[in-house]
C-alpha cells in the first residue's frame, strides 16, 4: 500500500502537471514531421536490441540461447521493471526464471545480470561526465551538475571498490556472504558463496579478455547513445534540432536521478526533469515537453505490452490455444506464483532445475561469464536484471 501511495503521489504531482502543460500545446501535433518520429521508434528498438547483444556478450558461449530469445527475455524483464516501483528487483525474478528455463546455469545468469547492471550504470555515468565536460564551456554551469557529479562519483567509487574486493578478496567475500546466506530462509550460504566465487573469476577474466571487455563496453554505450538519439529524433519531429551534447547531458542527468527506486523506471522523475533541463539548453518548454512525452511513450510505455507479448511467445508453443496464452499472461502478471509452480529452473518446461544444473556444472569445467575459455574456478559454477535463492538486482537500465 505504501508503494502504491508513493506512486500515486508521483503521478499526481509530476506526471499529470506535465500532461496538463502539454495539452496547451497540442496544436503542435499537427506539425509533427513523421519521418523523424519513425526514426525515433527505430532507434529505440535498436537500443533495446543492443541491450540483448550485451546480454549475449556476457554469457558463456556454450549453450547460449539465440539472440531472438535473449531479446525477448530482456524485453519481458523490462516490462516488469516498468510497472513496479524499484522494478529492477521485480524484473530480476522473471528474468532469472526465463534465462534458466533456457538451460543456462543459475550462477552464470546471476553473474551476467550483476555485471550487466553495474557495468551499464558505470558506462552511463562515464558518458554523462564526458557530456558535462563538453557542455559546461558551451552552455554554462547548472547547479544540478554538482549533485549529479557527486552521485556519479559515489556510484563509480562503489563499483571500483566492489571490483577490487572481488579480484583481491574473493575467498573472504565468499565466506562473509556464506554466513549471511545461512541466516536467510530459502537462500543458503552455499549458493551465495558460489555466486561470489564465480563473480570473482568472471571479473578477473573480463579484465584480461580484451575482446569481451571491448564488446561489452561497445554494446552498453550503444544502448545508451541510441536511446538518447531516439529522444533527439522526437524533439526534431516538433521542428527543433538541439545540440546533441547538451541533450545527452540532460538525458544522462534525468536517468541518473530516475534510477532512485521510488517509481517504476523513473516514471515522473525522467518525465519532469528532462524537459526542464532541455529548456536550459535552448529549447522552448512546449517542444521539450511534447518531445519528451512522445519519447517516453516509446521508451517507457510501449515495452510493457511488447514485453508481455514477448513473455507469451517464450512460454507458449506455436499453435497453442487462447487458454494457454491467458495462463501465460497470468503467470507474467503474478511471476511469484509462476516461480513457485515451476521452480527456479522451470522444470515444468522440461529444463533442469537450478540445483541440478549446479551439480552438473560442478562435475565439469565452468566458464566465467562471457569467456570462451574453461573457467579457472573449476567445480564452481559460473555465475544484475534479473540466481537461485538470492536474486541479484538486474541491471535493467536506470530509467528504462
Amino acid at each position: 500500500m505504501a508503494l502504491l501511495f508513493i506512486l500515486a503521489l508521483i503521478v499526481e504531482y509530476l506526471v499529470i502537471p506535465e500532461l496538463v502543460g502539454a495539452s496547451k500545446d497540442v496544436y503542435l501535433l499537427g506539425r509533427v514531421t513523421v519521418y523523424w518520429a519513425v526514426a525515433g521508434v527505430v532507434l529505440e528498438a535498436a537500443s533495446l536490441f543492443c541491450y540483448a547483444v550485451l546480454t549475449r556478450a556476457l554469457l558463456p558461449p556454450e549453450g547460449r540461447p539465440g539472440l531472438s530469445r535473449l531479446f525477448r527475455i530482456d524485453l519481458a524483464a523490462a516490462a516488469v521493471a516498468h510497472v513496479l516501483p524499484a522494478g529492477t528487483i521485480g524484473s530480476a525474478g522473471i528474468g532469472y526464471q526465463l534465462f534458466t528455463s533456457e538451460g543456462l546455469d543459475g550462477t552464470d545468469v546471476g553473474v551476467m545480470m550483476a555485471t550487466k547492471g553495474m557495468g551499464s550504470t558505470v558506462v552511463l555515468n562515464v558518458l554523462l561526465w564526458l557530456s558535462l565536460v563538453i557542455s559546461i564551456p558551451l552552455s554554462g554551469f547548472h547547479p544540478v551538475y554538482a549533485t549529479v557529479a557527486i552521485v556519479g562519483a559515489v556510484l563509480l567509487g562503489a563499483f571500483a571498490a566492489m571490483v577490487i574486493g572481488l579480484i583481491r578478496g574473493g575467498d573472504r567475500a565468499a565466506r562473509i556472504v556464506h554466513s549471511i546466506g545461512d541466516k536467510i530462509p530459502g537462500v543458503g550460504g552455499d549458493r551465495l558463496s558460489r555466486i561470489v566465487l564465480q563473480a570473482s573469476a568472471s571479473v578477473r577474466t573480463l579484465a584480461t579478455d580484451r575482446h569481451v571487455l571491448f564488446s561489452a563496453l561497445t554494446w552498453a554505450s550503444l544502448n545508451w547513445l541510441l536511446d538518447a538519439a531516439s529522444l533527439w529524433c522526437f524533439i526534431a519531429a516538433f521542428g527543433r534540432f538541439t545540440n546533441p551534447v547538451g541533450l545527452f547531458a540532460a538525458y544522462g542527468i534525468a536517468n541518473v536521478l530516475g534510477a532512485l527506486p521510488v517509481s517504476p523506471a523513473g516514471l515522473g522523475v525522467i518525465d519532469s526533469v528532462t524537459p526542464v533541463l532541455l529548456v536550459g539548453f535552448g529549447l522552448t518548454r512546449s517542444v521539450a515537453t511534447l518531445g519528451v512525452l512522445a519519447w517516453r511513450l516509446v521508451n517507457f510505455w510501449l515495452p510493457i505490452p511488447a514485453g508481455a507479448a514477448a513473455y507469451i511467445s517464450l512460454k507458449v508453443p506455436r499453435g497453442a490455444g487462447l487458454a494457454e496464452m491467458r495462463r501465460a499472461l497470468a503467470d507474467f502478471i503474478r511471476p511469484g506464483r509462476s516461480a513457485r509452480a515451476t521452480g527456479n529452473g522451470t522444470p515444468g518446461d522440461g529444463q533442469p532445475g537450478d540445483d541440478q544444473r549446479s551439480a552438473a556444472s560442478q562435475a565439469g569445467n565452468s566458464r566465467p561469464a562471457g569467456s570462451g575459455e574453461p573457467g579457472a574456478a573449476s567445480g564452481s559454477p559460473a555465475g544484475p536484471d534479473h540466481a537461485g535463492g538470492p536474486q541479484p538486482v538486474d541491471g535493467d537500465r536506470p530509467g528504462h
